[in-house]
């Protein structure tokens, strides 16, 4: 079978397992594996960017012992300039190679590694992990080759997109019918609104939430709920409707990139301080009146995309169904105590 043909039967391969299985880890393991037996090499590895950690996580393997160690974040970001321009990185002896990391150069020599071919891993247009290729001679790489590795990293790239895009699924159907439950089991609206926040913060992977509501004469927001924030910061002062993202009380979401340095935020120091770098802020309505604001605090710059937004727009309306709700049940305690002395007066009558 000619090389190319190789290549074709590989990516047809992924591609099946890719569209009859949602098992991401099962997919990775087959491109790892496809890589070395269709390109002839010693190991393959693929490595995911974990954000909040700084680092690169080891998620498909084979080949490589445990004892081998691989490049620090440090050294990845180093060459992510050459790796966007070129579309790959190629070391041809990573031993001596003045661009490998120092630091794990030696294990290189003792896991008999020689040249390492680096493409990276992508998912909507954006970098998040590499795919290497390792092997155990000196050996420079074809178009073909870097070519048909980089069609094995996107397809990697899709099932590690799908089966986030299935666990968001899931988790957010979680997230809404455990709402739900709680809203239609309890009437203790202050275990309901603790609960909204807190499941919202890790839904979305923020630092902090919070929920305010106006108060009667509408000139300040009352903290009713909070997650993730500190009592110093809760305890900074009266949270003003007109000097604190008042957008919001139109009834739209706003999204404020730098909140120190935005005119339409208030207390900009004390946010400074709690670590609170972007906010997304979005209205909560009872019925068609804006009744208050759920925030979220990043603790780094953060564009928020349609998505999120929708989805946290979608759990402010069910909290503002859960206030709905709880006010028509106080209602009813008071008609229902109002009708009992009226009738107990009516029986006094006899």
């Amino acid at each position: 079978m000619t090389e190319k043909n190789e290549y074709f039967k590989t990516i047809t391969k992924v591609s099946r397992v890719l569209g009859s299985t949602m098992d991401r880890d099962e997919i990775l393991d087959l491109i790892v594996k496809s890589i070395v037996e269709a390109m002839g090499g010693k190991a393959a590895a693929l490595f995911l960017l974990d954000e909040d950690r700084e680092t690169y996580v080891l998620v498909a393997r084979t080949g490589l012992s445990d004892k081998y160690v691989h490049a620090n974040l440090d050294h990845v970001r180093a060459i992510m300039p050459e790796m966007k321009e070129k579309g790959y990185i190629h070391y041809l002896d990573a031993a001596t190679d003045p661009r490998s990391d120092d630091h794990n150069r030696e294990q290189k020599k003792k896991e008999g590694i020689v040249s390492i071919l680096v493409v990276p891993v992508m998912a909507r247009g954006c970098m998040i992990g590499t795919l290497a290729l390792y092997t155990a001679e000196t050996r420079n790489f074809s178009e073909r080759e870097i070519e048909f590795m980089t069609i094995l990293a996107e397809q990697g790239g899709m099932a590690i997109e799908n089966a986030r895009l299935v666990k968001k699924l899931r988790d957010n159907n979680r997230m809404f019918l455990d709402l739900a439950a709680s809203i239609n089991a309890s009437l203790d609206l202050k275990d309901i609104l603790q609960a909204l926040t807190k499941d919202v913060a890790e839904a979305i992977g923020v630092k902090a939430a919070s929920i305010r509501l106006l108060e009667e004469d509408r000139t300040n927001l009352t903290l009713v709920s909070s997650y993730g924030l500190s009592k110093k910061y809760l305890n900074k002062g009266p949270v003003s409707a007109e000097k604190s993202i008042s957008e919001a009380l139109s009834g739209k979401s706003v999204v404020v990139k730098n909140a120190s340095r935005d005119k339409g935020v208030q207390y900009k120091k004390e946010k400074k301080e709690e670590g609170i770098v972007s906010i997304l802020c979005v209205p909560i309505k009872a019925k068609e009146e804006v009744i208050g604001v759920l925030r979220l605090y990043s603790a780094k710059s953060r564009d928020f995309t349609e998505d999120e937004i929708m989805q946290v727009t979608a759990l402010a309306f069910q909290g503002g169904l859960a206030i709905q709700n709880a006010g028509m049940y106080l209602m009813l305690q008071s008609d229902m105590k109002e009708l009992k002395e009226e009738t107990w007066r009516h029986r006094s009558w006899f």
